[in-house]
C-alpha cells in the first residue's frame, strides 16, 4: 500500500503527484473510498460541482480513495491510497484505511511525504525515512530521518499501521522552501527513485526527468534575476557541500546500494532476462 495526502504532508504536492504518476502508469482501477462526512470539513475543503451547458453532471465530495494494480512482472499487487489530509478524528480515519488495508490483504505500507527545507534546487533532492524497526532501516539502507516535531496524518497513519502489526516505511522529500509553489517535479521524481529502492520494482518514469530538468532551469533562471536569492542559495550550496564532504561512505554501503539496484533491475515473472 503506497500513501500520500495532499496539504501540510506534501510540500510542492511532491507526494500525491508521485501517487498520481503511478496510478497512470501503471493503469490502477478504482479499489473503494473512504467515507468523508465523519473526516473532512466541508466549509474548507469544499465539494465540487461539473456543469456542462448548465446542466449540473456531477457532484464530487473530498475524500481519500484507494486504487489497485498489478504492474507487468509483479508478483502482487499494489494498493494506492490518496486523499486531502482529515480535518478530524484521525484515530478513526487510521482505523478505517486499517480495515481497508486488512480487506485488501495488504502486507507492507509505503508513506510518502514532503517538507520544505533549507536545500538548494540545484543540489539532488535529499529523501530521508524511517521503518518500523532498524534491522529494515538497515537492510533498506534509508537516510535516517532526524525529525522531531509536529506531524501530520501520513505520521499519525505510519505510527497506526505499525501498531497494527503491519510493516512501514516513509519516505519524505526535501523541497527547497524558497520555491515551494507546486508542482516540483524533481522532488516527485526523487521519492519515486527512492521507493524503487524501497518496493524493488522498476517504476516508469515517464518525462518526469526532463520536467525536473526543465524546472531546475527555470528556477535558475528566475534566481540568477535577483541579487538576494542568488547568494542565498550560493550559501545553501557551500552548507551542503561541505556536509557532503564529511560523511563517508563506507564499502558495506556502496556494496547494498549495489544489491538493491541489481534486486530492482532483476527480471520478474515472465520477463525475459536480457
Amino acid at each position: 500500500m503506497i500513501v500520500a495526502f495532499e496539504g501540510w504532508n506534501d510540500a510542492g504536492d511532491a507526494a500525491s503527484t508521485a501517487v498520481e504518476h503511478l496510478q497512470l502508469s501503471w493503469n490502477a482501477t478504482s479499489a473503494g473510498e473512504v467515507t468523508p462526512d465523519d473526516y473532512y470539513d466541508f466549509q474548507v475543503t469544499r465539494p465540487t460541482i461539473n456543469i456542462v451547458d448548465g446542466v449540473s453532471r456531477t457532484l464530487e465530495w473530498p475524500t481519500t480513495t484507494l486504487s489497485r494494480c498489478r504492474p507487468e512482472g509483479v508478483d502482487r499487487d499494489v494498493v494506492f491510497v490518496k486523499g486531502p489530509e482529515p480535518n478530524f478524528r484521525w484515530r478513526a480515519f487510521c482505523a478505517e484505511l486499517l480495515d481497508q488495508a486488512n480487506r485488501l490483504g495488504i502486507g507492507t505500507v509505503v508513506t510518502l511525504g514532503a517538507l520544505l527545507a533549507d536545500t538548494p534546487h540545484t543540489r539532488p533532492i535529499p529523501v530521508t525515512g524511517c521503518a518500523h524497526d532498524g534491522a529494515a532501516v538497515q537492510r533498506l539502507g534509508l537516510e535516517r530521518s532526524k525529525y522531531q516535531g509536529p506531524t501530520g496524518i501520513t505520521g499519525v497513519f505510519h505510527d497506526a499501521s505499525v501498531r497494527a502489526g503491519i510493516p512501514a516505511v516513509s519516505l519524505w522529500a526535501a523541497v527547497p522552501h524558497y520555491v515551494s509553489h507546486p508542482p516540483c517535479p524533481k522532488a516527485t521524481l526523487a521519492l519515486l527513485r527512492a521507493l524503487e529502492d524501497v518496493i524493488n520494482v522498476e517504476i516508469p518514469m515517464g518525462t518526469l526527468p526532463e520536467q525536473a530538468e526543465e524546472w531546475q532551469r527555470t528556477v535558475t533562471e528566475l534566481a540568477e534575476d535577483d541579487d538576494e536569492v542568488r547568494e542565498y542559495v550560493r550559501s545553501l550550496e557551500e552548507r551542503g557541500d561541505e556536509q557532503s564532504a564529511l560523511e563517508e561512505t563506507s564499502g558495506e554501503q556502496l556494496a547494498a546500494d549495489f544489491q538493491r539496484y541489481l534486486r530492482r533491475r532483476r527480471p520478474g515473472p515472465g520477463q525475459d532476462g536480457g
